[in-house]
């Protein structure tokens, strides 16, 4: 038997090639969120209300490396709930966000109607960002701006996460299961005095 050693070794080396190869060429558990979407198609770069932008949405989708898919995944399912504030008054997060029903396709990122509700439901587990969610959305969205909305001597962006600042670039947020993101743009005396830390869920959500 002791001649035979070397199969031994060689199972271990090539053990060892396929588990580096699956590592450094296999899927990551993210997928990737462009640093700066003012550029991508159909982002929009006014004020709000914003609309649901789907005639570039597939473009969209591929910069972030995200599919078009045929329906809802059902390996990740979960929800975040989203409040908007732009100088002082809340903007409604409008429905069909990520669902094109005319050319049959479903973002793994989508909102079904208007409570703020994010769905994140995709067909393999990996982390979503929030800047995705923008992109998706196509509305233009960094550290410093919103849509036509940026940061200036007088104005601040700011985010919130369960009620706590969220100081890291925004873009690159995770999205998890029932985070209550609070998104506001506006003067210091426009700021809400009151940051909802959790948002009431609907059952099965």
């Amino acid at each position: 038997m002791k001649k035979y050693w070397w199969i031994g070794v060689l199972v271990i080396i090539v053990g060892g090639l396929l588990v580096w190869t699956h590592f450094s060429t296999g899927e990551a558990d993210t997928y990737q969120t462009v640093a700066d979407n003012s550029s991508l198609p159909g982002i929009q770069t006014g004020t709000a209300p914003w609309t649901v932008e789907l005639t570039n949405l597939k473009a969209r989708l591929a910069a972030d490396g995200l599919p078009a898919l045929a329906q809802e995944g059902t390996a990740l399912h979960i929800h975040q709930h989203l409040d908007l504030i732009i100088d002082g008054t809340p903007v409604a997060v409008p429905a069909e966000i990520g669902i094109n029903e005319g050319a049959g396709f479903i973002s793994p990122i989508h909102v079904h109607d208007t409570t703020g509700v994010i769905h994140v439901e995709s067909p393999v587990v990996k982390t979503f960002t929030l800047g995705q969610f923008f992109d998706i959305w196509g509305v233009r969205f960094s550290a410093t701006c919103i849509g036509g909305y940026c940061a200036d001597a007088t104005h601040s962006l700011q985010v919130w996460v369960n009620g706590a600042p969220y100081t890291g670039d925004p873009r690159m947020l995770p999205l998890s299961a029932h985070e209550e993101i609070v998104i506001a743009y506006g003067t210091q005396a426009e700021t809400p005095t009151t940051i909802p830390a959790s948002f009431a869920f609907a059952p099965g959500l």
